[in-house]
């Protein structure tokens, strides 16, 4: 039910980006082989690394890790997507592009996102934000026209 993406990717470095995304797959054992391979494929294609499938993690760039690691968080097809600094360890650019992908689950997908982040920027691709400063909650804004 639920999809984690966290800041250090955590991919698993001796499979490659299309065994990364298969992983949760057989993990669930709902997939036989080929479902979990058109899966994975379709998850690469969707987050622009259709020509990525044999490679590893080590062959990969910060962003392209992190586009791996949303795939593999959606390989079960959760209706939630819950990210730790998922721009964190990006430089802005990517950050920003990941955040894109991420706000596109949202919107063409339906998927509910909810993400922590330290940079203020992140927060302008959410509908809610909520502050917390210390372990407690403060400030609340609705964005984005919710």
């Amino acid at each position: 039910k639920l999809g984690f993406v966290f800041q250090t990717f955590n991919l698993l470095s001796n499979f490659t980006a299309l065994e990364n995304i298969e992983a949760p797959m057989v993990l669930a054992g709902k997939l036989r082989r080929r479902a979990r391979r058109e899966r994975a494929e379709y998850l690469l294609e969707q987050v622009g690394l259709g020509d990525r499938i044999d490679h590893y993690p080590s062959e990969l760039s910060g962003g392209q890790q992190q586009r791996v690691a949303i795939a593999r968080a959606l390989a079960n097809d959760p209706p939630i997507l819950i990210g730790d600094e998922m721009t964190g360890d990006l430089d802005s650019k990517t950050g920003f592009e990941v955040m894109h992908l991420v706000r596109s689950l949202n919107q063409e997908q339906g998927k509910t996102v909810i993400y922590v982040t330290h940079d203020p920027r992140m927060a302008d691709f959410a509908d809610r934000v909520i502050h917390m400063t210390d372990g407690i909650i403060g400030r609340e804004e609705l964005k984005n026209g919710s």
